[in-house]
Parts: structure tokens; C-alpha cells; sequence
């Protein structure tokens, strides 16, 4: 070939003279031709494992050529316009048979002879990747009749210096890179003769280093952190890593800082970061611990272990350093309790309600807001207590309103027996109590929320004496009246009381009797009985009737009507409905029964004393005996009464006495004058004289009674003597 090499190294190179004519001209007829570019020599090279690049001098007339690269029974046809021309699309290594043709409008010209050329080994096929920060591997698959391989690395931006490998084998690192930095690598494989094929270009970037300063910061408000560090080079994203157990949270970002959400309260978490880059992840950095805000105390309980003292107690909390609780009442007065503890005593209020809330606490700041406990205390105790009996079984309890209260139960236990009355009021009747009794009184006071205040004292209230019961009345005498009852009462005192028109009159005993004295006659009562003690005074017991005896009356008057007929009269004896009045002698008895207030007595004995008594008696059946003085009946009249004229105008009167003691009177009645006279002691006549003449008398004998110091004389029941004065 007269050529020489238009470029270094040539590859392959043969010149190709093409014709425009049917043959194949001789090299000799274009030894003249020259080439567009000035070069007496074209030819024919392979710079790739797939084309053949051929060169060749212009054909005048010609619009076209034809490049033809055979294989064996297979070709390969490109049409190109002038020179240089190629061929694309062959085998790598393969040798090929090159011929051109020339076009124009009259057809294609004969090839030209042909010239061997054999396409170079191809490029290998690299596996590219940072093992560490600081190393990349390059490996690859064996290339068909490659001797050997070489590979080249060198920094993207140019900074640095190039290393370059040559290799038999099919892999390589390279170590002691920059982190994070582009890498440029370049492989091509040789044959046999030195002569090198295609090359392969591939930008690899190392791993980055792991971040430095990594800073964690807790929003304990939200529960969550933010991770920040410093960024590192070569680093297209990082990741962060909170751990907790078999929890792990991530977060992935191309900044240097990251929010982790959704952290626990309690927890104790393990923070790394990881630099990412198309290379591959660094080391992740050493962890950094986080301590998250305790969790919100859990089992809290709230008791009044006793009054006025609140127990607030709760489980222990992970991570919980200590705690607060804060007590807040529902008047606004607020109060809490710093302790290492789970429990805390705080003073409380009868009636309030507390609202409790317990927080823990540790560096990373206070715990959630757990659930707000109330809690409302026993209602106070009724105050202004006040117990009035209105009745021996009832009671009347008020009470001044307390805070908290919204139901009050009153009790009254005595003896065996408990007597209750709930209410809404302040107030309470207890009625059905047993009378003389002690009981103990009790208001209690209840709220829906709390229950009942247990703590109240009883007051002691003893009801009034239970009523007496009359077992007997008796009389003692005329105004003398015994009561009996039967005690039922402890330290009692008894009133007994009859009542009735004529007034009230009582006795008084601590026993089971007392007498009722002066008691007016003739009088109806109605007696009854109380107790009374210090609590009070008993009901009356049932009424007893009593009826004292009629009053004796007054005054009696007795008057004889005749001589054996004696009117007998009284005043009104209070409390009689008939009288009985009696003369009795020892020659006899008169009696008469009636309802008036005189009676006529019959078959008296003149002459005679008698006893004088009445009974008055009641319309029941009562009666009085009342005793008078005595009364004696007028004397007996004499018998044998004789009349004899005397000579001086006078009479003698005669008569036989009916008693030797009796003294009598002789009285004499006329027109002219009334004449008497009286014998001596022991005379049965005496003498009237001067008695005018020519009269009519009547002359009566009666017997004469002393009357003190005189004798008067008895009515005169005595018969009558007609005496005339003529005789």
C-alpha cells in the first residue's frame, strides 16, 4: 500500500477503489485520484467491535455508495452519500469482507475488490459497585479473544489523580476513594497483538461516610423528635432510625434534619442515621438514646381513708423520675403534691368535690394528660341539730342544710327498734316511737356522687312518758278518794287529776298511788292520770268516772202539824235526787222517802224525843246519811178538862196531866178579852178570875216546854171547851 495513516495507530487499513463503470478498475488507474482531503492513499479500519469505517477516492458522477461487509453467507449493505463511510452492525472480532460500489442514476458500478478487516474485541460489560465508602469493585464477564483487560478510574470533577489497572482477570477494587465522590471508570479489553477494543465508560459514586454530629430533639407536646446532623458528602438522602425493642420507626429525607412522629410515651429509643447515595448506604452512626416523656400515670385510685384526709395513689411509670398531682376543688382553690412516690395525702373538705389529675415527669419533660379523676367527699354532718317532742311518740328533728347534701336520713334506734325518715327538707317527723324510751338520733347526710357520711354523732332524745294506766279507784271517806295505777315508766312522776264542774283537784306521786282529798259532795268527775319526766309529759291515761256522795243539806226545819203529824223540811242537797228522812224513838220509827225537799211524818207520839236523820241520795245510787239535832214532839195534851165557876166572876180549870213533869196553861179566848193561867209546879189546875160576863170562851189546856230560861208553850194540838160567862 503506497498510503500511509491519516490517524495514529491505524486499525486494519486498506484503501478501496471503487468504479462507476460494470468492472473493477485497476489500483493502477486511481493512483492519480486524490483524495476530497488532500491524502494520495484512502483505507479501510475498525475503531468499534460493531463497524468498519472504510475510506475511499471519489468516483465522478457518482451520487452514492454502497459499503458491503460479508460474513460468510451473511452481509451486511450501507449506503452513504461520500467518504469515509461505515459499516455498523457487525459481530465484534469477526473478520469481514469490505467491498464498495458507486450510484448514480444509471445504476451501481461493479464492487471494488475486496479488502479483509476484522472488527475489534468488543468492550467488556461492567458490574460496578462502592463496597465501602472508600472502595469501588469493577467486575465483569470474560470478552471473547481478550488477552487481557485494562480499567481506569479518575474522580468526575478532575480533582485528584487517575488509577488505572491492568488485569488478565475479570474483577478489580479499588480502595482508598474519597466518600461520596463520582468516579469515572473506563474498561476496555486487548488481543493477542496489543490491539485494544472497544471501551466502556461508567460513572460509579463511593458510598457516603456515616453523618457526624447527630443532634436529637424532643417535642415532648407532641411526641415526637427532630433529628438533625451534619451533612455529609455525597449524600442524596438519609435515613433515620429510632429503635425500641422489636419497634423501629424510620424516616427518610434529602435535608439534614427529620421529624419522627408517633413516638411512645415511656420508651427509651435508640436514634442512628444512615447517608444514602445511588452507591449504596453508609455506616449507620453510633445510636444516641432518647428518653421520651413517661406515660400518664395509670390505677390511680382516690380514697377518704378517713375524714378529711384524701389518699391519692397510682402505679409506677416507666421512665417516670417523679410526680406531681394536682387537687383541684370545685370552689377554685387548688393544691398539688411533688413526690418520688406513688402516692400522695391531701386535706380535704366534707361536702367538696376534687378534681385529680397526677402527672410524671422526667428530663424529657411532663407526661400526657392522663384521665381527670373527681372525686366528691362525704356531705358534712347537720349542724344547728334541734329535737322538739310534740307528741309522747313523735319527734320533730330540724337541721340547718349542709354543702354536698342531697338526701338526709334521720334514724332513731332505741332499744330493739329503729325508726328512719328519709327526705329532701331539713326537717323530719319521727312518729311510731315508743314512749319512754331513750333513743339515739342520728342525721345522716347522703350525696349521689359519695354516699353517706357515716361520721355523725347521735344525739340522745328520751320520749315522754308513756301514759298511765287507771287500775283502781276507792274511796277513803266522805272527801277522800284513792287512786291506783300501774307504773310503767322509769323515773316518772304521776299527776292524777279529776276535773268536773266544781273544779280541778290533783295528787302527785312517784309510786303507783296517791289520794285525792277535799273532794266537794254531790260533784261528778273525770279522772285521769299522766307521767312526766324530764323529756316530757305522757298522754292522759283514759278518763275513770267518779261520783262523790250528795251533799247533807243545810238547813232542816221540823214542824208538828198535829200531834202526831210532823211536817218535815230541807235546802237542796247538791248531788240528791231523793231524800229519806227518819224519826226514830225507842216507841218507834217515822220514815218517808221522796223527791222534794219536805215530808209529812205521820204517827208521831207526843211526848216524845226522837233521833232526826235524812239520807240524801244520788241518781246512781250514792247517798249521805246526815245526822240533826234531836227533835222532840210536843207534849201530851191532859185528858178529863173541867170547867168550875168560882164566886168573884172567875173559873177553875181541871184536867188529869198525862205526865207528872209536864207543866201546863190554861188559856182562856173571848170576844171581851183573852185570860191564861199556870198552875204551880206540880198542879193539875189552876184558876182564872175577873173574867168579864156574859162572854163565850174557849179554853184550851196545853203543855208547856222550857226554852232556856223560860216555859213556852207548845203549839196547841190540844181540844177546845166552850165556856160561856153568863153561867
Amino acid at each position: 500500500m503506497r498510503g500511509k495513516f491519516l490517524f495514529p495507530q491505524p486499525r486494519n487499513e486498506e484503501w478501496l477503489v471503487p468504479s462507476l463503470c460494470g468492472g473493477v478498475p485497476s489500483r493502477g488507474e486511481y493512483d492519480e485520484d486524490i483524495t476530497p482531503d488532500g491524502r494520495e492513499d484512502p483505507y479501510i479500519f475498525s475503531k468499534h467491535s460493531n463497524s468498519i469505517t472504510v475510506e475511499w477516492r471519489a468516483v465522478p458522477g457518482a451520487t452514492n455508495y454502497m459499503l458491503t461487509a460479508q460474513d460468510g453467507d451473511s452481509f451486511v449493505e450501507t449506503l452513504v452519500k461520500n467518504s469515509p463511510g461505515t459499516v455498523t452492525g457487525l459481530k465484534p472480532a469477526t473478520l469481514y469482507r469490505i467491498t464498495v460500489r458507486s450510484i448514480n442514476s444509471g445504476g451501481k458500478s461493479q464492487p471494488s475488490p475486496f479488502r479483509k478487516v476484522k472488527t475489534v474485541l468488543a468492550a467488556p460489560i461492567l458490574s460496578v459497585r462502592s463496597l465501602s465508602c472508600d472502595s469501588i469493585s469493577v467486575s465483569w464477564k470474560a470478552v471473547p479473544m481478550a488477552a487481557g483487560f485494562s480499567v481506569s478510574l479518575m474522580r468526575s470533577d478532575g480533582l485528584g489523580r487517575m488509577l488505572k489497572q491492568n488485569t488478565t482477570n475479570t474483577s478489580l477494587i479499588f480502595t482508598n476513594l474519597d466518600p461520596g465522590a463520582l468516579y469515572t471508570i473506563k474498561a476496555y479489553a486487548w488481543n493477542a497483538n496489543g490491539m485494544p477494543g472497544d471501551d466502556f465508560t461508567y460513572n460509579q459514586r463511593t458510598s457516603p461516610n456515616a453523618p457526624v454530629d447527630v443532634k436529637v430533639a424532643f417535642n415532648s407536646d407532641a411526641l415526637r423528635a427532630v433529628v438533625s446532623w451534619m451533612p455529609t458528602e455525597g449524600a442524596l438522602t438519609y435515613s433515620v432510625t429510632v429503635s425500641s425493642g422489636l419497634l423501629k420507626l424510620r424516616c427518610n429525607t434529602s435535608s439534614a434534619s427529620c421529624t419522627v412522629p408517633s413516638l411512645q410515651c415511656s420508651s427509651e429509643y435508640y436514634v442512628s442515621v444512615t447517608a444514602y447515595n445511588d452507591a449504596g448506604a453508609s455506616e449507620p452512626t453510633d445510636a444516641v438514646s432518647l428518653k421520651t416523656i413517661p406515660c400518664a400515670p395509670v390505677n390511680i385510685s382516690i380514697e377518704e381513708d378517713e375524714p378529711g384526709h384524701l389518699l391519692v395513689s397510682w402505679s409506677s411509670v416507666t421512665l417516670g423520675h417523679y410526680y406531681v398531682v394536682f387537687v383541684k376543688s370545685d370552689d377554685g382553690l387548688e393544691v398539688h403534691c411533688n413526690t418520688s412516690y406513688t402516692q400522695c395525702h391531701f386535706q380535704s373538705d366534707c361536702g367538696f368535690t376534687y378534681f385529680i389529675s397526677v402527672f410524671a415527669y422526667n428530663k424529657a419533660g411532663q407526661s400526657p394528660l392522663g384521665d381527670v379523676f373527681n372525686f366528691t367527699t362525704a356531705p358534712c354532718c347537720p349542724s344547728e341539730f334541734r329535737a322538739v317532742l310534740t307528741s309522747s311518740d313523735t319527734v320533730r328533728v330540724t337541721w340547718a342544710p349542709v354543702r354536698g347534701a342531697d338526701l338526709y336520713e334521720t334514724r332513731a334506734a332505741g332499744g330493739s327498734a329503729v325508726v328512719l325518715c328519709r327526705d329532701t327538707a331539713t326537717a323530719c317527723t319521727l312518729s311510731a316511737l315508743r314512749c319512754g324510751t331513750p333513743y339515739n338520733i342520728t342525721v345522716y347526710s347522703f350525696s349521689e356522687a359519695r354516699g353517706s357520711n357515716t361520721s355523725c354523732a347521735p344525739q340522745s332524745v328520751a320520749t315522754a312518758p308513756c301514759s298511765p294506766e287507771i287500775k283502781n279507784i276507792s274511796k277513803e271517806g266522805l272527801s277522800l278518794v284513792s287512786v291506783q295505777w300501774q307504773p310503767n315508766n322509769e323515773e316518772a312522776t304521776y299527776v292524777v287529776t279529776a276535773r268536773g264542774e266544781a273544779g280541778l283537784w290533783h295528787c302527785t306521786s312517784t309510786r303507783n298511788s296517791c289520794t285525792l282529798m277535799d273532794l266537794p259532795c254531790g260533784s261528778a268527775f273525770s279522772v285521769s292520770a299522766i307521767a312526766r319526766s324530764p323529756a316530757g309529759q305522757s298522754f292522759p291515761s283514759y278518763s275513770i268516772p267518779l261520783e262523790t256522795a250528795p251533799c247533807c243539806p243545810n238547813d232542816l226545819t221540823l214542824t208538828q202539824v198535829t200531834q202526831s203529824v210532823t211536817n218535815i223540811s230541807w235546802s237542796v242537797g247538791r248531788g240528791a235526787q231523793t231524800y229519806v228522812t227518819t224519826l226514830e224513838s225507842p216507841k218507834g220509827q217515822a220514815k218517808c222517802h221522796t223527791l222534794q225537799t219536805y215530808c209529812l211524818l205521820g204517827c208521831i207520839t207526843c211526848g216524845t224525843n226522837y233521833t232526826v236523820s235524812l239520807r240524801a241520795i244520788s241518781e246512781t245510787g250514792l247517798a249521805s246519811s246526815c245526822t240533826y239535832q234531836g227533835y222532840s214532839s210536843s207534849a201530851c195534851c191532859p185528858s178529863g178538862v173541867k170547867l168550875y165557876r168560882l164566886s168573884n166572876n172567875g173559873i177553875r180549870v181541871f184536867w188529869r196531866a198525862s205526865d207528872e213533869t209536864t207543866n201546863y196553861k190554861a188559856d182562856l179566848h173571848g170576844s171581851k178579852g183573852n185570860f191564861s193561867c199556870t198552875p204551880s209546879s206540880g198542879l193539875s189546875h189552876c184558876d182564872i178570875t175577873k173574867i168579864p160576863c156574859g162572854d163565850v170562851y174557849t179554853v184550851v189546856v196545853a203543855p208547856m216546854t222550857n226554852k232556856g230560861p223560860k216555859l213556852t208553850l207548845f203549839p196547841s194540838f190540844c181540844p177546845k171547851k166552850i165556856y160561856s160567862g153568863r153561867i
